[in-house]
């Protein structure tokens, strides 16, 4: 396995991480254990979840809702030993209940979503604790008050975001910066070949502050995975996936035709790509089984050449750079 910095921080965490957003959910909790199980063996110590991970989110919040941290809670338990083994992270921002302050990133809501993480969790810290989103309402010295106090008293190490913007990214470093804080090291986006959108802010942003992006959806929500073979069977059969592929079919039938002739799997390629970037730190994968997770570890073996990249971008060419000169000159 290698691993990589994340962002400027001293942090290493393995280039495919392990997205826990499945357990619970599509994955039960034996074959959660054997996923992570599997993980550890490959080398892979970074492991993402969220505290609303695990379910639907239902109106009336009484399923789904932290199952997955409870899940890895009961493996990390069963062997104490596997904490130090990997780098464990967690998010606070959704709705995990229906009062007015069980949501957000007021210093109320921080506090007690830390804490209740980290008994789901049966740990004592979080290492990376990531903004699931953006609290425009809530002032960024309240925010940085709450996860400051955190790092103090030791039950976080590292700050991350989530579905920023670049002028998010932005303000909450510079007011970090000015609290002597170390502020933001991750931010997690999406991001894939079909959706390029970041590279226009976001991406020279993270590159500017010295944070670290952690790419999801990186197969573009199955469209990049070959979907055009076996299109009529599974989840590739629904009329919603049917959709998506007939938007982009000219684009798709290129991507994989080129996959083709280099001879290596779409999904493989698709994870390449991302893999180039150096301000790309480590990549989600959100397998459903242990097969899966072996199929997105392999995309660390495949190297694109200058010519291949430039076909990628071809065929999926984004938003043409970065702002301003990708359309003011």
């Amino acid at each position: 396995m290698e691993y990589n910095r994340l962002g400027r921080s001293g942090l290493k965490v393995s280039r495919i991480g392990l997205g826990a957003m499945n357990f619970g959910f599509v994955t039960d909790e034996a074959g959660s254990f054997e996923i992570l199980n599997h993980a550890v063996e490959l080398g892979i110590n970074f492991v993402d979840t969220a505290d609303v991970y695990g379910g639907p989110q239902t109106p009336d919040m009484e399923k789904g809702f932290g199952t997955s941290e409870e899940i890895i809670g009961k493996w990390l338990a069963q062997d104490p030993s596997r904490r130090d083994r990997i780098v464990l992270t967690s998010k606070v921002y959704q709705p995990m209940d229906t009062g007015p302050n069980d949501r957000g990133l007021s210093a109320y809501h921080i506090r007690r979503a830390c804490d209740a993480s980290l008994r789901r969790l049966q740990t004592d810290h979080i290492d990376v604790y990531q903004m699931h989103h953006v609290d425009r309402t809530t002032p960024w010295e309240e925010v940085w008050q709450a996860f400051e106090q955190l790092v103090r008293e030791g039950k976080i190490s590292y700050v991350g975001s989530s579905n920023f913007a670049g002028w998010d990214i932005a303000t909450a470093q510079c007011i970090a910066n000015s609290r002597h804080f170390l502020g933001l090291v991750s931010e997690q986006s999406l991001y894939n070949l079909t959706e390029r959108t970041i590279e226009l802010e976001l991406i020279p942003a993270l590159r500017n502050y010295g944070i670290g992006l952690i790419p999801w959806s990186s197969l573009g929500r199955g469209l990049l995975g070959g979907v055009l073979d076996n299109a009529s069977s599974g989840r590739r059969s629904r009329p919603e996936m049917q959709a998506r592929i007939e938007r982009i079919r000219p684009q798709l039938e290129a991507y994989e035709a080129l996959c083709r002739q280099i001879g290596e799997r779409p999904s493989d390629v698709a994870t390449a790509w991302l893999l180039a970037n150096p301000v790309v730190s480590t990549i989600i994968a959100g397998p459903r089984t242990v097969e899966q997770f072996d199929q997105s570890a392999r995309a660390l073996d495949v190297s694109l050449s200058a010519e291949t990249m430039a076909e990628l971008d071809k065929i999926f060419p984004g938003p043409g750079g970065e702002a301003p000169a990708a359309y003011a000159w």
